[in-house]
């Protein structure tokens, strides 16, 4: 391809600062749509129905003083939210969110990056995400920022394995870690939503647990734990934090787009970022739907559904599928 590195630059800057645009309405979005569902308003303050909330948000954030806590153990403490905050962004460098276009002689990349293993790759990038959360608990040298950030990282664990169980199924039908050749794939066939849908079952649950979501918010279950991990962060720290959880939301509602319901495939194919577009806000309203409507599990309720309910159903799907394409091969 005749694409220099000038142009995945550009890429970089433009998906990264869509992604950032992105988080941040998706809070008004969020509150917009849990108002409705409460029968209440929502923002409705900050600018011509409420769309300059966001934006005050951040000023809040920016100008409210930053305490640091004086037992807290400096470097780490600092660093933490900005290992999570970078860890969400670099994940979403892999996921491709068009077919690729040629401009000027010059050929685009429907990605930031297209590597032949982009399915590890962004299962890699994402676990190292939770660092920054078990950092940012242990250096506050606060009892409940370590309960939180312990809780953070044992629900991590839970449900990591039956994620990437969840997804064995359509590597073995796709017969690629490639992201692109899964789509590709599935416009060959059907979208893999209808063979995999214990697999899109279990990705999705467990993808609900790997970002902190309701009902699987226990990380930060205020009533309990005073905040979590983050207990002893305020200011941009803080907010770099919430951010991390927002944009690894959103990319795992990206990567499930790319690997069940076709990617940037659609009626008109030059329409494939739209496509994309959509499918992915659609995925993410369903998130703050089961937000308004499930109550939060109990910690051993969590765990047990992790082990006793998610990985053996990860795992029959996995050992199905490997024997059906084997049979019809």
């Amino acid at each position: 391809m005749n694409e220099p590195w000038w142009i995945d630059l550009i890429k970089a800057v433009v998906i990264v600062n869509l992604l950032l645009g992105m988080f941040a309405y998706m809070t008004w979005v969020e509150r917009k749509l849990l108002g409705r569902m409460q029968r209440r308003y929502g923002p409705n303050r900050a600018g011509p129905f409420g769309l300059l909330q966001p934006i005050a948000d951040l000023v809040k954030l920016i100008r409210k003083e930053s305490f640091f806590p004086s037992s807290a153990v400096d470097i780490l403490y600092i660093s933490a939210p900005l290992i999570s905050a970078t860890a969400a962004l670099l994940a979403f460098a892999v996921i491709p969110w068009g077919a690729g276009w040629q401009v000027a002689g010059y050929d685009i990349s429907g990605a930031i990056v297209n590597v032949p293993i982009s399915l590890i790759l962004i299962f890699a990038i994402g676990s190292l995400g939770v660092y920054g959360f078990i950092i940012g608990g242990w250096a506050s040298d606060s009892k409940y920022a370590l309960l939180g950030s312990m809780r953070t990282c044992a629900q991590l664990v839970s449900y990591e394995v039956s994620l990437a169980l969840s997804v064995l199924g359509i590597v073995i039908m796709a017969g690629s870690l490639s992201l692109v050749d899964i789509v590709d794939k599935q416009a060959d066939t059907i979208w893999y939503a209808v063979p995999q849908v214990v697999g899109l079952f279990v990705f999705f649950t467990a993808g609900t647990a790997e970002t902190n979501r309701p009902p699987f918010d226990l990380p930060e279950a205020d009533t309990e734990l005073v905040a979590g991990y983050h207990t002893e962060y305020s200011g941009m720290r803080f907010g770099l934090f919430s951010m991390a959880e927002y944009v690894n939301m959103i990319t795992l509602s990206a990567l499930c787009v790319t690997l069940f319901f076709g990617g940037w495939l659609g009626p008109w194919a030059p329409l494939g970022p739209l496509w994309f577009l959509i499918k992915l806000l659609v995925l993410i309203g369903i998130f703050i739907w089961l937000r308004a409507t499930l109550p939060r599990l109990r910690y051993d309720q969590l765990m047990a559904f992790g082990w006793k309910v998610l990985l053996p159903l990860a795992t029959v799907n996995a050992v199905v599928t490997a024997a059906l394409v084997v049979a019809f091969k």
